[in-house]
């Protein structure tokens, strides 16, 4: 779809809601005029207008949490933008990760499955933080003091623990197990800086 397809308002915005392109979580809410999204389009971070001050304004252009437009998407009427981007920092200008923070209402149901992507995302920025700040008592710290060959024994050893719970059919453990070996593999993977969007666009490779 071209740019000219889309249907801005009367005042020549169009909606956009800009999505952690990982965990699928709803960071903020906008608006883009046809400037700051080809601005968007040419830069690769995302521009959008102020209602408020009549400007364009480019995301995270003072505090530093910019965003990395990762991919645009329209809705099936062309009225509304939907952004995947890689957030630095938090999206909101309190400083939450997401500016829907606040619960309006929640329905309290304790069988849902964790998201996957929004928990392994937080897991890789734990390790991340204890990578650049270290916390005494840290067994993440540990690892990374100890470097490379412990991390790599560790990822072995718990691969063996996920084989041995697989053939001991116990279900409760297999995914105890499975959980050890995805928290190594994460601290191997921030030491490697490589990232869950590494790994996600390789598999989308290899799904094409």
């Amino acid at each position: 779809m071209l740019i000219d397809e889309l249907k801005f308002d009367q005042k020549g915005l169009i909606p956009v809601v800009v999505q952690d392109h990982i965990s699928g979580e709803v960071l903020m809410q906008a608006y883009m005029n046809r400037e700051s999204l080809q601005k968007t389009l040419e830069t690769g971070r995302s521009w959008f207008y102020s209602r408020s001050r009549g400007a364009l304004w480019e995301k995270g252009a003072t505090s530093g949490n910019i965003q990395k437009v990762k991919g645009i998407y329209v809705d099936c009427d062309g009225d509304c933008l939907l952004i995947k981007a890689d957030q630095t920092g938090g999206a909101c200008h309190t400083g939450n990760r997401s500016c829907f923070a606040t619960s309006l209402w929640t329905l309290e149901d304790n069988s849902r499955e964790a998201d996957i992507g929004e928990t392994l995302e937080k897991l890789y920025k734990i390790v991340e933080d204890r990578k650049e700040n270290p916390v005494p008592g840290s067994y993440t710290c540990y690892l990374f003091d100890k470097g490379i060959d412990k991390m790599l024994k560790k990822v072995g050893e718990e691969s063996t623990e996920v084989v041995i719970a697989a053939k001991n059919d116990d279900k409760k453990e297999l995914v105890y197990e499975i959980s050890d070996l995805l928290y190594h593999m994460t601290v191997l993977m921030s030491c490697k800086n490589i990232t869950f969007g590494d790994i996600a666009a390789q598999l989308m490779d290899r799904f094409k």
